[in-house]
């Protein structure tokens, strides 16, 4: 081959070689590369470490049965306005031999996902015996129990509860283990250290509506213990659900999250 046709040959090779490299797709991001959360959220144990966390969903002992998608730490995220708010509730319940618990805070919507996927498959019953033993799975999306979206993934939402202190210990769920209705007596239920609420955390029942006339005595007295605590402070409690409040006016009212429940996310590290 003549020198110069070499020398044309050899630089479209390179040229071609260089067009294959800029075309070539970036790598995917790793799954578990830390994700960092938008400015405007904290961890809730730097703004108010007192507050106790039993975050449910990076366990086993949940309505599905399993650790839920997203859930990478037992670490409680909100909007730091939320958070204060629940400081300032806290210091006033501490004041009277009282601590807040959260269940689940900030929740990233591959969570909420999860939870579709899960309400989609009807063989999936394992955890019925609890959390949803007279409600048909075929209705949980009718009913409202799940949908595709949730406040929680907009940060200002957090399920919570009151323990009498000096707290006491609970124990962690053993997968297999005999199941108790969630409206059972509190005795006969899964242990928790909280007040009596007249049902468990997760619920699905109409037992769990904050105002149900069924719910009398120290269980109601409780509830709206609760409520008015955490009203005074700026959250609205969801009629169907003791447990679940949201801070307003919320900080992101209409975007929802999918960054994971990961202290990297608030910290950077």
């Amino acid at each position: 081959m003549p020198t110069a046709l070499r020398a044309l040959a050899t630089a479209a090779a390179a040229a071609a070689l260089l067009v294959g490299v800029a075309v070539s797709p970036a790598p995917a991001q790793a799954p578990d590369r830390p994700v960092k959360a938008p400015e405007g959220f904290v961890a809730l144990r730097a703004v108010d470490p007192t507050i106790i966390q039993e975050m449910r969903y990076t366990t086993a002992h949940t309505f599905l049965g399993e650790r839920v998608d997203g859930y990478r730490q037992p670490v409680c995220i909100l909007t730091r306005p939320a958070a204060q708010a629940l400081h300032r509730a806290q210091q006033r319940l501490l004041r009277q031999g009282y601590s807040l618990k959260v269940y689940d805070c900030y929740r990233p919507q591959r969570a909420v996902d999860h939870f579709v996927r899960w309400a989609k498959d009807p063989d999936d019953q394992s955890m019925k015996g609890e959390f949803y033993p007279r409600v048909d799975k075929s209705r949980l999306f009718e009913d409202g129990y799940i949908a595709e979206k949730s406040g929680h993934s907009r940060g200002s939402t957090v399920d919570l509860t009151l323990v009498r202190l000096p707290a006491l210990p609970t124990r962690p769920y053993r997968p297999g283990e005999r199941l108790a209705p969630c409206f059972a007596p509190k005795s006969e239920r899964f242990p928790d250290n909280s007040v009596d609420m007249g049902t468990g955390y997760d619920c699905f029942d109409t037992l769990s509506h904050t105002d149900d006339p069924r719910i009398q005595g120290v269980q109601r007295a409780n509830r709206l213990f609760l409520k008015r605590t955490l009203a005074e402070v700026g959250f609205v409690n969801l009629p169907e659900e003791w447990w679940h409040f949201t801070h307003k006016p919320e900080l992101f009212p209409d975007t929802y999250f999918d960054f994971p429940v990961d202290r990297r996310a608030v910290t950077g590290r």
